[in-house]
């Protein structure tokens, strides 16, 4: 099945402010429904009583600099 990006956004925030959109995601999850907003996009969608939640944490590191970096992520999905 063909992937299908409907919304993405990405930017450098204070860790307060990921915080708060955490929190109004979460809220938003709550009563079912989440309303996604960029400068550019918009894009709603419902959300099913008991979706699955998966949390992973991985450190990566550049190939070429030898840097790390950290991914913390928070997914929700399920199928129609």
């Amino acid at each position: 099945m063909p992937e299908e990006q409907l919304f993405k956004a990405e930017e450098v925030l204070p860790r307060a402010e990921i915080a708060d959109a955490l929190v109004a995601a979460a809220e938003q999850i709550e009563t079912g429904t989440v309303e996604l907003e960029s400068e550019t996009a918009s894009h709603t969608v419902a959300v099913p009583e008991s979706p699955r939640f998966e949390v992973e944490l991985e450190r990566l590191t550049d190939s070429e600099t030898g840097e790390a970096r950290y991914e913390l992520e928070y997914e929700v999905r399920w199928t129609q």
